[in-house]
């Protein structure tokens, strides 16, 4: 059986590692994004405090989620009555119930969408938007220095909502980072590169800090499970054997991995 290398954020790594080992796969934790604190705790704090002048709060990812309430859960005093949580995905959708949002404020992709992206979830929202809607995209940024700092898929969204008539406030929850691996990190990933184990990848960003941990490794034997088109658009650049692309949820992974193993 082929081993996945979970490529997410620590936390999220964790949580991945344990639920594929619990349906009998061999998983190893190599996590290719590391989250720290805001450039300026101030403009988060200060973001907090105003969420009831908000109609709706999307949030990024979990990461996003987690930071954004790590000082105080949501409560219905917390936020307006009206105010609405946008998530891209599943896996944010969960971290927003772990955090005390009630199911029934939370806007997400139809199950059954293609991908759980920035433009999915404009699908399931567009409905909300009437001239004078205020939203606020709660965030991370980059210490990369990516060309669109919001992102291209928020950008994307931001731009749907301003033309009917919303504005958009942006809200830098977290930085995200490449992390810093030991020796025997490198190791590992060295090997996993040429011993037939899957790379689960998760973020386009994340396979660029591959490229700057290992450089010069040959990836022409790698295997990579990309969860959106445009991250199995960078494994290909970045010189990935085989690229095979999945639906992010957990059993549309496995799935991908069963027919592969």
């Amino acid at each position: 059986m082929r081993r996945a290398v979970v490529t997410r954020p620590e936390a999220e790594a964790r949580r991945w590692v344990s639920a594929l080992e619990r349906q009998g796969w061999q998983a190893l934790a190599l996590p290719l994004i590391a989250i720290g604190p805001p450039a300026d705790p101030l403009a988060l704090a200060r973001a907090r405090a105003r969420l009831a002048d908000h109609d709706a709060l999307m949030f990024v990812s979990p990461a996003a989620v987690a930071q954004f309430f790590a000082v105080q859960r949501w409560t219905d005093d917390y936020a307006s009555g009206r105010t609405r949580c946008w998530a891209p995905g599943p896996g944010t959708a969960r971290a927003l119930l772990a955090a005390g949002v009630p199911p029934e404020r939370i806007d997400q992709p139809a199950p059954d969408a293609e991908n759980f992206d920035s433009e999915a979830l404009w699908r399931a929202v567009q409905a909300q938007l009437v001239p004078g809607h205020r939203l606020l995209v709660v965030r991370g940024q980059s210490d990369a220095g990516a060309a669109s700092p919001q992102g291209k898929g928020r950008d994307w969204l931001a731009r749907q909502c301003q033309a009917l008539g919303g504005s958009v406030d942006w809200c830098v929850a977290y930085r995200r980072q490449a992390p810093d691996w030991s020796d025997a990190e490198r190791k590992l990933a060295r090997d996993a590169s040429r011993d037939g184990s899957v790379w689960l990848l998760s973020s386009s960003e994340a396979v660029g800090h591959l490229a700057d941990l290992l450089p010069g490794a040959d990836w022409s034997r790698a295997l990579a499970l990309a969860t959106h088109p445009r991250i199995a658009e960078a494994a290909q650049v970045m010189g990935f054997g085989r690229v095979l692309q999945s639906r992010p949820t957990l059993a549309d992974v496995l799935s991908t991995l069963e027919s592969i193993s």
